[in-house]
């Protein structure tokens, strides 16, 4: 079985997608544990690592969040577990759900230190599971080119496996490919995949800020998996929001107080991907019914609008269970510029 760690330097690098692109371009039996979950959710009357759930989801596996992740506080595990006790529960978790896998994904924590106080960070696991390590790099040119020159001098001291780095998102890749990426390579840092920015791995669906917001569906449920590509906050008067241009903007996401019915019903006649009702006001119910009868998907929260968009600002667009549309693209990013097969061997 061949065992890979997945770290970043930074978090929201795509540790996940990378993952997940992996697997589904490539024909292996595939497993995967998160040791230190960061991403805190509860499901199935069970703490869970939400990367952790997503991954076991899309490997079609039925695990619990125990076999996946060790824990997900650290004075929890400082408490649980002593050095030793931890790397032998580490060893047995790895086991365990590698059992007959042909390769192994170990997802770090979300940056690279994260969990060094529990012996849990990027390089202790690495270096533990006597792992191969790849770091997924992102970032405009120059904190990628920090992020590699940094990674060089790491590995370089911590004497791991290291196989090489993934480059995400990258904007301009005809620049990058002409300007920077002569320049990495000189440094000796393997380049397993230059992965362009898109746009459309940027947009959330209504159904996770559902669930992120823990609200109410009152409309629209069949319509869930609408993508937002702009938002629109209805906290100015009327007539100032219709002349507005985000008014008129494509597959728009309008927050707005449930009881500005006009706005609502303004909204309803545009291209809203779907309405965030803040306030815990339930418009009228000829409102409702016109949503209804869209299929636009109305969501109620007890926050204020203010409250309500200032959350959405610090939301990172996370795959979900009904993302099938990213995961495509995902795939095909990966299948077209990635050079992974190596790792494989």
């Amino acid at each position: 079985m061949k065992k890979i760690v997945i770290g970043s330097i930074r978090p929201n690098a795509g540790k996940t997608s990378a993952i997940i692109g992996i697997m589904k371009v490539f024909d292996k039996k595939f497993r995967y544990i998160k040791p230190f979950g960061d991403r805190l959710i509860y499901r199935r009357k069970r703490l869970w690592d939400y990367d952790a759930a997503l991954v076991t989801h899309y490997l079609g596996i039925d695990e619990v969040s125990e076999n996946i992740t060790i824990g997900f506080d650290h004075s929890k595990l400082k408490y649980t577990y002593n050095a030793d006790s931890l790397k032998k529960k580490l060893d047995e978790v790895a086991a365990e759900l590698g059992a007959g896998a042909d390769v192994l994904f170990i997802e770090a924590g979300k940056d690279i230190v994260y969990g060094g106080s529990v012996h849990l960070d990027t390089f202790a696991i690495a270096k533990h599971l006597d792992a191969d390590l790849v770091f997924v790099v992102s970032g405009d040119d120059d904190t990628i080119n920090d992020e590699v020159k940094f990674l060089k001098e790491c590995v370089q001291k911590e004497q791991v496996k290291f196989k090489g780095i993934i480059i995400n998102k990258v904007r301009d890749m005809s620049d990058f490919t002409g300007t920077y990426l002569s320049e990495i390579k000189q440094m000796g840092i393997p380049v397993l995949a230059v992965l362009p920015f898109v746009d459309e791995l940027t947009f959330f669906t209504m159904d996770y800020l559902a669930e992120i917001l823990m609200a109410k569906v009152l409309t629209g449920e069949s319509s869930l998996n609408n993508e937002v590509k702009s938002v629109f906050v209805g906290s100015i008067l009327t007539d100032e929001a219709f002349r507005h241009p985000l008014m008129s903007a494509e597959k728009k996401l309008v927050i707005v107080s449930g009881d500005r019915n006009d706005l609502i019903l303004a909204a309803l006649d545009g291209d809203t991907a779907g309405i965030i009702l803040t306030n815990n006001i339930v418009p009228q119910p000829n409102v409702i019914s016109a949503a209804t009868e869209k299929n636009i998907p109305l969501l109620l929260v007890t926050t204020d609008t203010y409250q309500t968009s200032k959350k959405l600002d610090s939301v990172d667009p996370l795959l979900t269970k009904n993302s099938e549309k990213k995961i495509e693209t995902i795939k095909g990013i990966i299948g077209n510029s990635a050079d992974i097969s190596g790792l494989f061997a």
